[in-house]
């Protein structure tokens, strides 16, 4: 099969636990842009965030961000796509974050703004390449935020699913990982964003393939006409997917590709 675009999850996926893109990885991914496929970066990091994996990369191009609630252009930094939340729909989860303590930030396409940094979110961010920018709470809700993320301890963020599943206010929380949940709107999803770029592109779903690890990582797989889930996914995850690779620190990715389009190890 020829797959024009690769939709390509990054944390737990494209990058090991060490938050590094080895050269296997990167090679083969560039291979397979050098052989016309679109590489798109699908990841719940924000824009800023994501850029850098991209660049280290080589590529450039269309990066579908914030789980799909952004999608914008890493060379024009022009955003194509966006779904914004609400300011009375956010209230009280960050009502609810500041109550408990909790960390917590917003997002818009490009930017990131915390109420306060803490030593341990400091060097999360950091691992991230994203640069928060601090407001004060009076400010409120940034203009055309996309998402708002919370970063705890597993079991904290086991607490706070538990609490929110049964609110019902336009918006929804995803487990974007084992120390985050995000929130945004209930139609945002990298599955929604990658089938309309899909469409804007003439592409057929056949000619898709989507490789991600965690539950935010679903929609695209079930979208993909090839969706492949990591060995370090959730069962969930697995099942979701068309196939199972190696983990991320077996160069999971790298393993697809050399084995599905033939590029050179």
């Amino acid at each position: 099969m020829n797959y024009r675009i690769i939709a390509l999850d990054v944390d737990g996926t494209l990058i090991n636990d060490d938050h590094e893109l080895t050269p296997r990885v990167r090679g083969a991914v560039r291979a397979a842009a050098e052989r016309g496929a679109e590489i798109v970066l699908c990841t719940g990091r924000g824009s800023t965030s994501a850029l850098p994996v991209l660049e280290e990369l080589g590529l450039s191009g269309t990066m579908i961000t914030h789980n799909g609630a952004s999608t914008v252009d890493s060379g024009t930094r022009r955003i194509l796509h966006e779904t914004v939340i609400e300011a009375e729909a956010a209230s009280r989860y960050l009502a609810y974050c500041r109550e408990r303590g909790i960390h917590f930030d917003m997002n818009t396409a490009f930017d990131l703004y915390v109420e306060k940094l803490t030593e341990e979110s400091e060097k999360m961010y950091g691992r991230l390449f994203a640069r928060p920018i601090v407001r004060e709470a009076e400010r409120g809700l940034p203009e055309q935020t996309v998402k708002l993320s919370i970063f705890a301890a597993k079991e904290a963020l086991d607490a706070v699913q538990r609490d929110w599943a049964a609110w019902e206010d336009g918006l929804q929380v995803v487990r974007s990982g084992d120390f985050f949940i995000d929130v945004q709107p209930h139609h945002a999803s990298k599955g929604a964003a990658l089938e309309r770029l899909a469409g804007l592109r003439g592409v057929p779903r056949e000619q898709v393939l989507a490789i991600g690890n965690y539950y935010n990582d679903i929609g695209m797989l079930e979208f993909a006409g090839f969706g492949v889930a990591m060995a370090n996914s959730p069962e969930e995850v697995k099942r979701a997917a068309d196939a199972v690779t190696v983990s991320n620190n077996e160069d999971g990715v790298a393993v697809v590709l050399e084995e599905l389009l033939a590029v050179a190890k």
